[in-house]
């Protein structure tokens, strides 16, 4: 049993850890868990690279953390996830700046926005927070296998409680929309493919992990109206009020445990929530991680129909 939990931070779980030697790359680096997480692991010696889409954000995340931690390893890319063309252009220029990648951390992503698509026409929710990443990973592959103790981590949500993937209408073509049901197709999505990417690649020793960050308020919520936090708030809770907003550095915890925890180590393709790795559970609202997010066959259907829409075939 994990030693860390709820209210536990980055630093506390990286308190023991020395990452000196380690490249860390982060997306969704530019502000909020994204921006904590590469702090936190820059304090611990590790090679951070933030990505984010906008170069004058990033360089602001770059100040802000050096301003208390000047000596602090960072550098920044360009990558948008909600065009493919920005996705591979980034994997081009990340395997040309960099020699490998140690933690990959897919952090960004939208939540709860109104219908709208991605440049390649995909689904906005479903096409940031999976396709993007499902694409990024795969031009970022040949440098994860360079490194060592290899780790894949996606930022998954208790929101896949909503929703599983629905793999015959992935673009509410066909249904109509509801930003909850889209967000939590999505973040089933991220827990998939890390079951996905641990069937293909754990026997190259590479791991991946699926990560309940909690609740936090960050600029992921910025479409949200009052109305939609408090339905939010009774479709998390069930009516119970058990639930609590976590800080910044409390929701990057279990991001960084998920990427450095021994605990974990070799056992990849699990769900992971306030520092532990959640026990599959079909009802509770409290936690756990549904059946359907981890069902090997919907993984691998969802995986093959994520290479079919992004054109990108993993090697």
């Amino acid at each position: 049993m994990s030693a860390f939990g709820e209210k536990s931070t980055a630093d506390e779980v990286l308190a023991d850890k020395d990452l000196s030697g380690k490249t860390v790359f982060v997306t969704g680096g530019n502000s909020g868990l994204g921006q904590e997480t590469g702090r936190a692991m820059a304090v611990r010696g590790a090679h951070v690279v933030l990505a984010g889409r906008d170069s004058a954000k990033l360089d602001a995340a770059v100040a802000a953390i050096k301003v208390e931690h000047p000596d602090a390893k960072l550098e920044t890319i360009i990558c948008d996830l909600g065009s493919l063309e920005s996705v591979r252009a980034c994997g081009a220029e990340a395997n040309a700046r960099f020699a490998k990648i140690d933690l990959l951390i897919n952090n960004a992503g939208v939540m709860a926005c109104p219908f709208s698509h991605t440049a390649d026409g995909f689904e906005m929710q479903f096409g940031t927070n999976h396709l993007g990443h499902f694409a990024l990973t795969k031009h970022l592959l040949p440098l994860i296998e360079k490194g060592e103790n290899k780790r894949i981590v996606n930022l998954s949500s208790r929101g896949h409680h909503f929703a599983p993937v629905d793999l015959d209408d992935l673009h509410f073509e066909r249904r109509e929309y509801d930003p909850w049901i889209s967000y939590g197709q999505a973040k089933t999505a991220n827990i998939l493919f890390s079951v996905g990417l641990e069937q293909r690649f754990a026997a190259r020793g590479i791991h991946a992990y699926a990560v309940h960050p909690g609740g936090i308020q960050t600029n992921l919520g910025r479409h949200l109206t009052e109305e939609m936090i408090a339905a939010l708030m009774e479709r998390v809770s069930r009516g119970t009020g058990e639930f609590s907003w976590k800080t910044i550095p409390q929701g990057a915890a279990t991001s960084c445990w998920a990427a450095t925890a021994d605990v974990v180590e070799g056992r990849g393709g699990v769900y992971c929530e306030d520092c532990h790795v959640a026990a599959m559970d079909d009802t509770s609202s409290e936690g756990g991680v549904r059946s359907y997010a981890l069902d090997p066959a919907i993984a691998k259907a969802l995986w093959a129909k994520s290479e079919q829409m992004t054109g990108e075939a993993f090697a």
